[in-house]
């Protein structure tokens, strides 16, 4: 894979089809993060496959049931989105969809507003430098989303308590994982007790070229999150839930 855009193999392992509009905006965005990673340290997966599929593919493939509906009406967020990722490319691919971006790095966030309107997202996207941990009670993040991400940020319980409380009554937690055990599912349902939550589905996928295994696992609320969570910034990390 080089600079042009994957071939049907590689869309149908995630059972998507990228428009004319949406290839060219993934190359566009592509080159934006090359421009800006030379003045922000935002990710080092820029090249060949290292973006199409570390990026794009590892984004989008956990969004197969969304990808099936991509025209109906949804609020995400991406937490700790870093450089964009999996926002932007979620952004692109369901058209109708408002992402929110956060991330408490000001440099990063910066970058990647000035990305999203670069290619043509600034309509959809709202971008927020705050910690999660201050956001999360905010009446205008809170209890807000259809969709709440997060790939490679923390722990499952600390992830966990993070977007929880950021879902509508029947929204979804999206947990991006590597590699994932049956002590790892019996740890995040503990935690999931205190939030009002539960593990709905967990899903595996190969990486195209031999990249690695990734696991996805959807939270719902079974009931109200509670005011307490998220905690104090540096408390879930320090004291994750179901320890």
């Amino acid at each position: 894979m080089t600079d042009s855009v994957p071939g049907a193999a590689f869309w149908d392992r995630i059972g998507w089809t990228p428009s004319t509009e949406q290839q060219q905006q993934l190359l566009a965005l592509q080159g934006e993060l090359r421009r800006w990673n030379q003045r922000v340290n935002l990710t080092r997966l820029l090249e060949g496959e290292d973006y199409w599929i570390n990026q794009v593919f590892d984004s989008l493939w956990p969004l197969q049931p969304e990808l099936k509906q991509p025209e109906q009406q949804r609020t995400a967020i991406d937490v700790g989105t870093g450089g964009g990722f999996p926002g932007l490319a979620v952004a692109i691919a369901l058209p109708k969809t408002h992402v929110t971006l956060l991330d408490s790095v000001g440099r990063k966030t910066a970058a990647v507003e000035a990305m999203a309107e670069s290619i043509g997202l600034k309509d959809r996207i709202r971008v927020i430098t705050d910690r999660i941990e201050t956001a999360g009670h905010k009446p205008d993040l809170r209890a807000s989303f259809d969709l709440a991400m997060a790939r490679a940020v923390a722990a499952a319980p600390v992830v966990a308590e993070y977007l929880v409380p950021l879902l509508k009554s029947n929204g979804e937690a999206l947990l991006y994982r590597g590699q994932w055990e049956q002590a790892d599912t019996t740890q995040l349902q503990r935690a999931l007790k205190p939030l009002k939550a539960q593990l709905s589905s967990k899903d595996m996928c190969q990486l195209p070229g031999d990249r690695g295994v990734r696991n996805l696992l959807r939270l719902r609320l079974v009931n109200r999150c509670p005011d307490a969570y998220p905690r104090a910034v540096g408390i879930p990390t320090r004291q994750p839930l179901g320890q």
